[in-house]
């Protein structure tokens, strides 16, 4: 397990951050998934992360969910670590002062709000562009910001469920089930990243010179993972449909249960592929029977092939089909619970379960960095902190230059 030394949360986040996006500066705004987990990848790979919150009216990501640890909801510290978190009041024509100042000194807001909050608050991209023409504002929101369904609000069910997704998951003639996460929020979030990331680079790099507005939709999201259903219908008609555990026509390639009743997955669809499983099943005659030998072919006797592998995968061990299979040079690989993943040694050579500490309850594991970056990898520099407008004087003092007295008056005044 990685030895990540832990910071400790408030004192860190004056460290010099490192990573590839070291002197990136963005202002989060939002709330929940898709706003803040942009964020966290963000700071991940270095850039100074700001999360702005409503005064009294915190982030409901800080007490979401049913699993507790010392009283604590477990979401708020993975979401939030690397982040300066402030509180300001944007309702206030103060506080949206202040956030412009913020602007003037940022590369990058970013928000999740409805489409026309920020607007209603005189902090649209107009607005902000006027203090910073340079500023990149990336908007997620469930629909995108134009079109019949802007003004809808969107959560990630929905739009897993518009995006398409929803439909092709699952069992045919069952119900549509959805992944237990928010998979359309976090697939936002790194569509976000992809758009501030060519935002940024096309102005500074390319020699744009100014920022630009990033529209991400949680819908469009979920929608781009579809592949090529969107031609087979155009072109063929077809409205491919849930199919359990396997993939229509590409074979064998399902899950199959081992003598120990452990599920496997057992991927060996491209020929040369196939002709390894067939070997190390002590079946090579298979690779070379008609109905085996092509793709075409086992895609058209599927269930007939996959009877087969799963006949054979239920005389062995999941441990003696993981190493005979990977010895032979097959795809294969077992369905991991999350107790799983904390045995494996691979994700603890990669660094993917990383020590925190936290300011409240002490050390927890938290996921590690992706991806890995040769010369300015990532980190975790501090964990979340839990006090509301920790890093106040921090930014308000430091990086917008207002006095102590300034900053305590903003807070009795409600600004803050």
């Amino acid at each position: 397990m990685s030895d990540l030394t832990p910071a400790p949360a408030g004192a860190a986040a004056t460290e010099a951050a490192s990573g590839p996006l070291a002197g990136v500066r963005v202002v989060e705004l939002g709330q929940l998934l898709a706003g803040p987990f942009t964020g966290r990848l963000l700071g991940d790979l270095g850039a100074e992360i700001i999360k702005v919150e409503a005064p009294g009216q915190p982030d409901p990501i800080r007490d979401w969910g049913k699993a507790r640890y010392h009283g604590r909801s477990l979401w708020w510290p993975v979401q939030s670590r690397n982040k300066k978190c402030i509180t300001l009041n944007l309702r206030h024509e103060r506080g949206q002062e202040l956030m412009l100042e913020l602007a003037r000194r940022a590369d990058v807001v970013v928000e999740n709000f409805r489409p026309g909050t920020l607007e209603r608050w005189n902090l649209g991209y107009e607005q902000l562009s006027d203090a910073n023409p340079r500023i990149v504002l990336a908007r997620v929101s469930g629909y995108g910001q134009t079109g019949p369904y802007a003004k809808r609000a969107g959560f990630a069910s929905v739009s897993e469920a518009m995006g398409g997704i929803r439909h092709i998951n699952g069992f045919p003639d069952q119900p549509p089930p959805r992944m237990h996460l928010s998979l359309g929020d976090s697939l936002a979030g790194m569509f976000a990243i992809q758009g501030i990331l060519a935002a940024l680079y096309w102005r500074d790099a390319l020699g744009g010179g100014v920022g630009q507005v990033v529209d991400v939709s949680l819908m469009e999201a979920s929608f781009a993972l579809l592949e090529s259903t969107v031609p087979e219908y155009d072109r063929l008609g077809i409205v491919r449909g849930p199919q359990g555990t396997n993939l229509k026509g590409i074979a064998p390639s399902n899950i199959f249960k081992s003598s120990d009743d452990k599920w496997m997955v057992i991927a060996a669809n491209a020929d040369k592929v196939f002709g390894r499983l067939c070997d190390a099943m002590g079946r090579p005659e298979l690779a070379e029977d008609p109905k085996y030998a092509t793709h075409i072919a086992r895609g058209e006797n599927q269930d007939e092939l996959e009877g087969i592998v799963a006949d054979w995968a239920s005389k062995h061990t999941a441990k003696e089909i993981d190493e005979v299979l990977n010895a032979a040079g097959v795809i294969c690989g077992p369905i991991y619970t999350i107790a799983d993943i904390f045995e494996d040694p691979q994700y603890q050579a990669r660094d993917m379960l990383l020590r925190h500490e936290d300011p409240e309850f002490g050390e927890y594991i938290g996921p590690g960095i992706v991806p890995k970056l040769s010369h300015t990898p990532g980190s975790v520099r501090w964990s979340a902190t839990w006090e509301e407008g920790s890093h106040n004087r921090e930014v308000y003092g430091e990086l917008l230059g207002l006095s102590d007295e300034e900053i305590t008056s903003l807070r009795e005044e409600g600004v803050l």
